[in-house]
């Protein structure tokens, strides 16, 4: 097993908490993580809480639980009951399941939150949010692929993202071409099996692409608007990727300190 926390929490909602409980925080990190699908927001998610002390509140893990029925809250079952008739889930539903999680996005030791929002309805949504708990954003982190790996054919950009593979336990992420793991299906990690995503599989990813044209880019604008929005370039082995995010969040840091 990992050291990472449990996502009992996240699963369940309510007030079950999380095992090992984070140490509080003088100063918690509360961040977004934006990116377009195969910026690595997976692997960042991943080194940032390890750095930064925080818990990762991913939405995929929510949906992916959903799926398997395996954790249920009110806004979880009734997402169960619309994807079982073929539907997409109301953004409604999308901004309830946040919602009754209050007490992870509240937890002292900070959260890095991926796949909400996705747009500027749930943007809004999650500032509500958070001001009922006295809680804000510190920065939206927008993970920039180069634009030659944007502008690639979409069928070559399925091909190469329905080569990923996560690990079940610590979700490190693996591509079977360019990372492979030591051990085939096995995570070099925590030592636990590799799985495909149902978001890796090319139908998924077509998806994804198009929620992130038609969304996603007006969201990174709007939070730029703000001023809250940290611009990564997501070039390199994930570690400098990583640096690369601590330092501009350290720079955003000072300037909203002076």
């Amino acid at each position: 097993m990992s050291g990472h926390p449990s996502r009992d929490g996240w699963y369940a909602a309510g007030e079950v908490d999380c095992f090992p409980v984070p140490p509080p925080r003088e100063r918690p990190s509360r961040l977004v993580l934006l990116g377009a699908p195969g910026a690595g927001k997976g692997t960042q998610a991943r080194l940032l809480c390890e750095s930064l002390r925080a818990c990762h509140l991913s939405t995929g893990e929510l949906f992916r639980a959903a799926r398997d029925q395996c954790a249920s809250s009110p806004a979880m079952r009734a997402a169960i009951e619309a994807m079982n008739r073929g539907e997409l889930v109301p953004e409604e539903l999308v901004i309830a399941m946040v919602r009754e999680r209050a007490n992870c996005l509240r937890c002292h030791g900070g959260f890095v939150l991926d796949g909400f929002p996705r747009n500027q309805t749930q943007a809004i949504a999650l500032d509500e949010i958070l001001a009922e708990l006295h809680i804000a954003i510190e920065a939206v982190v927008y993970l920039e692929l180069p634009q030659e790996e944007l502008e690639l054919p979409l069928e070559e950009i399925v091909a190469r993202l329905s080569g990923r593979r996560t690990c079940v336990d610590c979700r490190a992420v693996f591509d079977l071409a360019a990372n492979p793991p030591t051990r085939s299906g096995v995570c070099d990690y925590c030592g636990e099996r590799l799985v495909q995503r149902t978001d890796d599989q090319p139908e998924a990813i077509r998806v994804r692409m198009k929620v992130f044209e038609a969304e996603t880019l007006s969201l990174v604008e709007f939070y730029e608007r703000l001023g809250k929005l940290v611009r990564i370039s997501a070039s390199g082995t994930p570690e400098q990727i990583r640096d690369r995010v601590l330092q501009g969040l350290d720079r955003n840091v000072s300037e909203v300190a002076t």
